[in-house]
């Protein structure tokens, strides 16, 4: 399947270009000619397709996932040819993908989190670091874990974004959509204490040694860093911390509703996923405690 992207890339130049090589522009087809099966190599296509189909049952979850992806592309093309160049019919019109492995957030325990949040202050100073950097370091991962903010939404964050006096930060979200979240009094100390010895009074929240705003990259690693550092045993990601909120709050006794608004979800669907997590652990619980389990 994935090879045929050479024959899809070839039949996406024909049907662009008017039937014209793309090259040397000279005419491989007469323009008034149809779109056929044929010419966009579709048996071929579908027979890599049909073996790709048969490793799929025994793939991996991200095998399964990319198999989705490049034929939703393909399925794409061909309803493109329908509509835009006279294909008779979409040839993968019925054609059924393998379905998506749904797997449970990873998320830390709130023992992993307190010792991922001491490391920044507990980590050996960067040679010709500043001396706020740990300050800064420590706002972030508190942050993350107060308010469950995308790391796209943390790194955005101005100084006006952050209301100390009401504990919330104004944050903008997937479809630009802006959300209030309220922020924790560690979280909002750790700010405050990392402003202060930076001189950070306006314009991006956090900065990096240049004085410039932080890149998401830059966060993504220094969450690695610390991840690493405080010996837990989680793939790294910001998205982790942004799990660990949701489930604590679950296991607290939020309310979904709740949750999801606190998320910027659009969907309630999307955050129920963290209700299977609880039910799991609440699950293994029972198997492990009740006489009769």
């Amino acid at each position: 399947f994935f090879g045929a992207r050479v024959n899809l890339a070839k039949a996406m130049l024909y049907a662009i270009n008017g039937g014209k090589d793309e090259v040397s522009g000279d005419q491989i087809a007469p323009q008034s000619a149809p779109i056929t099966a044929d010419i966009l190599g579709y048996e071929e296509v579908m027979a890599k397709f049909d073996a790709t189909m048969e490793d799929a049952k025994v793939a991996s979850a991200s095998l399964r996932a990319t198999i989705r992806l490049e034929f939703a592309a393909l399925r794409s093309f061909y309803r493109f040819l329908c509509e835009r160049k006279g294909l008779a019919a979409n040839p993968l019109h019925a054609v059924s993908l393998p379905k998506a492995e749904k797997r449970l957030p990873v998320f830390l325990t709130t023992l992993q989190i307190d010792a991922l949040l001491r490391a920044p202050r507990e980590a050996k100073p960067e040679k010709q670091a500043p001396s706020w950097m740990p300050l800064r370091d420590a706002a972030i991962l508190e942050l993350f874990y107060s308010s469950g903010l995308r790391l796209a939404e943390l790194a955005s964050l101005d100084v006006r974004d952050v209301d100390p006096y009401n504990e919330t930060v104004r944050v903008l979200g997937k479809g630009s959509k802006e959300r209030i979240v309220p922020v924790g009094e560690p979280a909002l100390e750790a700010i405050q204490q990392y402003r202060q010895k930076a001189k950070v009074q306006s314009g991006p929240l956090f900065i990096s040694k240049l004085r410039k705003r932080l890149g998401a990259t830059s966060i993504w690693s220094l969450v690695k860093k610390y991840l690493r550092l405080a010996d837990i045993p989680v793939p790294a990601s910001p998205h982790k911390l942004r799990h660990s909120f949701a489930t604590h709050m679950l296991d607290a006794g939020a309310d979904l509703r709740s949750v999801q608004s606190l998320l910027g979800h659009a969907s309630l669907s999307t955050t129920q996923i963290y209700t299977h997590v609880t039910t799991e652990r609440l699950k293994k619980a029972y198997d492990q405690a009740h006489p009769r389990a």
